[in-house]
């Protein structure tokens, strides 16, 4: 049996993968390129190393990686396809633990370099945007302990003070009496939390590129033969899914794969790329990092939520200067499916969220 051995890398720029392989890495990049020689420049190493690696590997393994026929482009033989697709699997679902790891050996680092840092503990609904925030903070003295749940999760992590940010998201706009409304509102209390602009975002079907089925909406993946694959009980995502199925009047019974779950967009995405579904439902960003197509279905807000004691606190002030930066917002937009949206503004909690509105009962968290 082969066995697995973890290492990691101390640098000021270690990649975006949370973990690195270098015979998948190099299995990826032949596979995306076509030949052994493109897959060398993209991985800017020698012709010769990489020929060598590979054969090295097909001994090791006893398997070939490679196929090669005279006048073809080089191809991944079933065995190589199968071993990349499913560590890249592996990888995607176990995204969440991954990043928990690496948020406690960069928590540890940071404070071990500098114990004037910032530290800012985090639970949030996986999202690309933070991680890519939590990269920016770094460069200013700020980290973020970041810990990917369901948004559900999230906002009582940060009730039961394990938490000082809790992120979550909801729909636009938001709805009376809708799913949202029932999950959120009992958890959020207006003058004991404030909220803070995040993003904008578009979720929707996640699918193989080129739409191989025409897939437009949620009504098509109850089509026979449609394989889907769901986010877990407990994100903002399955919320958010539930609660579109239940204004179309269809049954989560109806959908083939609805029960079948994954812990994080970029698991759904995954799970499409290999082959394993059809379509899954969750963030444009996911699915262009894997080459696959996107149709959108729906408008989001992602907020953060904090209580309102912890405005003044040093971390959160940096943080707040931080999402409102020219530069910060610049890199959110560059992101597929992502725009600046009050970015870094302490929100009025009954105002974006008009759930206490709704009825004339008329209540503000302005005290």
């Amino acid at each position: 049996m082969r066995r697995i051995r973890l290492n990691y890398v101390l640098g000021a720029d270690t990649g975006s993968a949370p973990l690195h392989n270098p015979l998948l890495d190099l299995l990826q990049a032949v596979r995306e390129q076509g030949s052994i020689s493109a897959a060398a420049r993209v991985l800017e190493l020698s012709y010769r190393h990489v020929w060598g690696e590979l054969k090295r590997w097909e001994l090791e393994l006893g398997q070939p990686l490679i196929l090669w026929e005279k006048g073809q482009a080089a191809r991944l033989s079933e065995f190589g396809t199968k071993l990349l697709l499913a560590e890249r699997q592996v990888q995607a679902r176990l995204l969440p633990q991954i990043e928990a790891l690496r948020a406690d050996l960069e928590r540890a680092f940071a404070i071990a370099f500098d114990d004037s840092v910032h530290v800012l503990a985090f639970h949030a609904s996986h999202d690309e945007a933070l991680a890519a925030l939590g990269e920016q903070a770094r460069t200013r003295g700020l980290h973020l302990d970041i810990r990917f749940t369901g948004s559900v999760d999230a906002i009582r992590a940060l009730n039961e003070g394990r938490c000082t940010m809790a992120g979550f998201h909801v729909r636009l706009p938001a709805a009376p009496a809708s799913l949202s409304q029932r999950t959120y509102k009992p958890l959020l209390r207006p003058g004991l939390h404030k909220l803070i602009g995040f993003a904008r975002r578009s979720q929707g079907l996640i699918v193989a590129r080129g739409n191989p089925r025409g897939l437009q909406g949620l009504a098509d993946l109850a089509r026979p033969g449609v394989r889907f694959v769901n986010r877990a009980r407990g994100t903002g995502t399955r919320v958010l899914f539930d609660e579109l199925l239940g204004e179309l009047g269809l049954a989560p019974a109806a959908i083939a794969g609805y029960a079948t779950d994954e812990p994080s967009h970029a698991a759904v995405a995954q799970a499409v790329a290999s082959g394993q579904a059809d379509a899954g439902f969750g963030i444009e960003a996911s699915a262009r990092s894997r080459g696959l197509d996107f149709v959108p279905l729906v408008e989001e807000a992602y907020f953060l939520a904090c209580l309102k004691s912890t405005l003044e606190h040093d971390a959160t002030r940096a943080l707040l200067a931080l999402l409102r930066t020219a530069a910060w917002q610049e890199r959110l937009a560059a992101l597929p499916g992502y725009a600046p949206m009050q970015s870094g503004e302490v929100l009025s909690m009954s105002r974006v969220l008009p759930w206490w509105r709704f009825g004339g009962r008329g209540r503000d968290d302005r005290q």
